[in-house]
Parts: structure tokens; C-alpha cells; sequence
């Protein structure tokens, strides 16, 4: 989409500051009033002389000025969010209207909360020696456990777990078959004991065999209406306050933001858009095989397989950027060994990337375990002593829930 930037030289006699105009047929389709430009005010900055546009075009841009001057800044910066991604000096210009502290409120003052202001600040003002163009603004999110609540155990084991009985009256032969079995007796010890392989056989039998539409329909709903067993709230709702506002702090500063999980990306992407603010084509998680075919009716369509295509979990996670994104990342945030091989590789990058690791260590209001730092140990989410070492060698910030974060939840007081 073609933008055209025009910058109007002082108008003298009027007294106005100098401004920008940005011009594309696009906003002018959506807001005729506007007549397809925008007005950014640029506080006492001179026009240079090259750039002045001839009398024709500025007496035609101050008829177009004054009639914006309804419009608050407020609504015009929104407006700025529908253009596709601008040079630097003004994405830079309109993210930065509100202070850091204010894009941040959850976040304690200290090192964790600085990391992150001051890479946005190498990274988006045009005189760094780190700048990044707004194309290269890439940066990438663990969810379970980075992002919300991954204990007693992740969110779509949970769903899965549910839709067993579902899956054993489709499939009858399946009653008396463990693990299936165990899941019908309803012993959560039980099940808290099932070996991996047998959780992969639970995963397999729930996540396949429909349609995409289908799964996509299932999971909505099970999201309507399942509960933490802790909060009793919608998993949706147990998403981290402080880790939503660096999403929004990235993305006002013209950061394509991402989710790389080792959970399912199908699962992922049912909500992503709505909990998170990321559309599902930026989601990459572990994926499985899908076969096209037509319906009874003739219509196209895409079913589910239990053939894993992505292992997005390690090393597999840097193979999943390669593959989905094709940039480097410049920020990283993870939070157990499963993150190690995302924050080497975008640390290895050039500039001063960021690389984060969030440590469970507020067992009041939320959880607490490591085993780093003597903390306990856990086989969800696991933040092992060396992986702290390694992000002490390497100079990744760890981030501690007790103390960087003033609350953890939205719904907290």
C-alpha cells in the first residue's frame, strides 16, 4: 500500500507547529472525513527546505489540517495502527507518547523492568548504534508458564484428559485399554502418574482424527467453560499481567510479536488472538500432519493426523522460527529448559538482543519451582540450577515473579 509522507512547513501566520502527512488510499476509503491522510504533530521541528511542498500543495494541506482539528491525538494515533509499518523516526515518534513506567504498571522498579525499557530504546530510536528497522523487530514467547499458568499441569493436557469419555463413546473399544481406563476412573493420582508415553497416547487420540474446523469448534468450547481447579477461573483469564503489558509495550513499538510454544499450535491459535493480541499465523507450536480431502457435501476440507510434522520444544523451537518466521528474533522470553536452544540462538544475533527467563518463586499467588535457586523441583516447567547458571554466564535477565512483579493477575487488586 502506497504511503506518501508530506511535511509542511511552519505555518507563520497561523501560528501552527509543523506536521506530518501521511497519505494512503486506504485510510481515505475508511475515514472519508479524513480524506486519506493523517496529522501527526511533530513538537518544534523545523521542515527541512528540500521538503517543502510547493504553495499549491501546502495551501491544499492547510484546508485538509484544519479540518481535523476535532479530532484528539488519541484517535489519530489509533489511526496509525492501520497503516502497515513506518520508518522508524515515526513509529518510534507515536510509541513512545506515553512513558515507559506507564506502559508497565505491574512491573516493581528494578533490573528486569530496566532490561526491557532500555532495549526498546536501543532498539527503536534511529541514532542507536542497535537500531532495528521495523521489519526486523521480531520478538518471540513461550506460553505455558511465560505467558500463564502452566501448573498442576498444562491447559491442553487438561482438555485432553476431558475429552476422553467423549472419545471413548465414538470409539467403545477403548473403555477397557489403558491409559484411557485410568482416565475414566476419574483418580487424578492415577493420572497424575501416567508415563509420557501414555500421555502421548491420550494426546494423539483427542487431537486428531476430525476436522480442523471441528477441533477449532471443540476447543472454543471447552474454553467457555473449564476452570483452574486453583482460581476457579477460565484458563484465559490466568494469563500474567506484567508479561501482558510487555506484549503491548513491543507492539506499540512496531514488534511483530509471537508465540513459540512446545504446545499444540492448532490449540494455541483457537485463542491466541483474543487472549494475547497475536492473529494465529503468528503462533508456532508443535504441529501435526493434516490431510486435504472433501466432505460428504463435496466441500475441501483439512483433517487432523497423528503424525507429528513439529516438535517445537528445544532445539526444535529454533527449527520452528526457521521454518515459520525466517528471522532471527531480537527478544526472547521463555522460562524452563525447553527455552534454553530460543534464547542461545537470538542472543547469537547482532545488536543487543534480549533474552528472558521468568522464575516461578511466588508460591503465595502463584507457584513456586525450579528446582533453581532451591526452589522445588517439577516436571512441568522446569527452571534446573545449570539453566540458571547459564543465564547468569550469558547475561539473560531472570525475572522473579515475588519481585519484579507487583501483581500477577488482571483480576488482583
Amino acid at each position: 500500500m502506497p504511503v506518501r509522507f508530506l511535511h509542511t512547513s511552519r505555518l507563520r501566520h497561523a501560528n501552527e507547529p509543523g506536521r506530518l502527512l501521511l497519505e494512503t488510499p486506504d485510510v481515505a476509503r475508511r475515514d472519508r472525513a479524513m480524506t486519506g491522510r493523517l496529522v501527526i504533530e511533530v513538537a518544534d521541528r523545523e521542515a527541512p527546505e528540500a521538503t517543502c511542498p510547493s504553495e499549491h500543495v501546502q495551501e491544499a494541506d492547510m484546508r485538509r489540517t484544519r479540518s481535523l482539528n476535532g479530532i484528539d491525538r488519541r484517535r489519530v494515533l489509533s489511526s496509525l495502527a492501520l497503516l502497515p509499518v513506518l520508518p522508524g523516526t515515526l513509529v518510534a515518534a507515536a510509541a513512545q507518547t506515553r512513558a515507559p513506567g506507564d506502559l508497565l504498571p505491574s512491573w516493581s522498579d528494578g533490573p528486569a523492568k530496566q532490561a526491557i525499557v532500555d532495549f526498546v530504546r536501543a532498539t527503536t530510536e534511529p541514532s542507536s548504534p542497535t537500531y532495528v528497522a521495523p521489519g526486523d523487530r521480531i520478538a518471540v514467547f513461550d506460553q505455558d508458564g511465560t505467558l500463564w499458568v502452566e501448573q498442576p499441569m498444562y491447559a491442553q493436557v487438561a482438555y485432553c484428559l476431558e475429552r476422553v469419555p467423549a472419545l471413548v463413546a465414538r470409539k467403545p473399544e477403548l473403555r477397557n485399554v489403558e491409559p484411557f481406563k485410568t482416565v475414566l476412573s476419574g483418580n487424578r493420582e492415577a493420572m497424575a502418574k501416567l508415563p509420557l508415553r501414555d500421555i502421548e497416547k491420550i494426546l494423539a487420540a483427542t487431537l486428531t482424527g476430525m476436522t480442523v474446523e471441528e477441533f477449532q469448534s471443540e476447543v472454543s468450547r471447552w474454553l467457555e467453560t473449564a476452570r483452574h481447579p486453583r482460581w476457579n477461573r477460565p484458563y484465559t483469564e490466568l494469563t500474567f499481567q506484567p508479561m501482558q503489558e510487555v506484549l503491548q509495550y513491543l507492539q506499540s513499538n512496531a514488534f511483530k510479536t509471537y508465540i513459540v510454544t512446545g504446545g499444540g499450535q492448532d490449540f494455541v491459535r483457537v485463542y491466541a488472538a483474543k487472549t494475547y493480541g497475536i492473529p494465529p499465523e503468528q503462533v508456532v507450536g508443535t504441529a501435526g500432519t493434516t490431510k486435504f480431502g472433501y466432505g460428504r457435501n463435496g466441500q475441501p476440507l483439512l483433517t487432523k493426523e497423528p503424525k507429528l510434522l513439529l516438535n517445537d520444544d528445544k532445539g526444535g523451537k529454533v527449527e520452528g522460527i526457521h521454518l515459520m518466521i525466517g528471522r532471527r528474533p531480537v527478544a526472547a522470553f521463555g522460562n524452563s529448559v525447553g527455552d534454553r536452544e530460543m534464547l542461545e540462538y537470538t542472543r547469537a544475533g547482532q545488536g543487543a538482543p534480549l533474552a528472558m527467563l521468568v522464575l516461578h518463586d511466588d508460591a503465595a499467588r502463584e507457584y513456586a519451582y525450579g528446582p533453581a535457586a532451591g526452589l522445588p523441583d517439577s516436571k512441568i516447567g522446569t527452571f534446573t540450577p545449570a539453566l540458571y547458571d547459564e543465564a547468569r554466564k550469558r547475561d539473560w535477565t531472570v525475572i522473579s515473579m515475588k519481585n519484579d512483579w507487583k501483581r500477577i493477575f488482571a483480576f488482583e487488586a
